[in-house]
């Protein structure tokens, strides 16, 4: 993923939780907002509520695979943050990758063929 793809100021992750729109699913949480730019801006988050830093870095690591291998079926101009849940702990990658294609589709990211 290139320096430019990922969300890191506090202003843009403020504006994206105060002026995007949620999609709640069973392992992810995604907030996203239309960025006018021609590409797609990312944060992964893990609080410390999904465990310690090993499980929360491994959650990080299960959403970024499952991003990746959708990231061609994404639309471009958006920024999304994508949240772990509690949940997340004890599944395998495609379970994540599953329930982030729905939750993409809900929103309107996934470019129609």
């Amino acid at each position: 993923m290139l320096k430019k793809n990922v969300l890191r100021n506090k202003k843009d992750f403020s504006a994206i939780y105060n002026r995007g729109n949620s999609f709640g699913g069973k392992y992810v949480v995604i907030f996203c907002r239309r960025n006018n730019l021609g590409y797609n801006r990312l944060g992964f988050l893990a609080s410390k509520k999904v465990g310690n830093s090993v499980v929360r870095n491994r959650a990080r690591r299960l959403m970024k695979e499952s991003f990746r291998n959708m990231k061609s079926e994404l639309k471009e101009g958006f920024d999304i943050i994508l949240i772990a849940r509690n949940s997340i702990k004890d599944v395998k990658c495609n379970e994540v990758q599953k329930s982030m294609n729905f939750l993409l589709k809900k929103a309107g990211l996934i470019k129609n063929e």
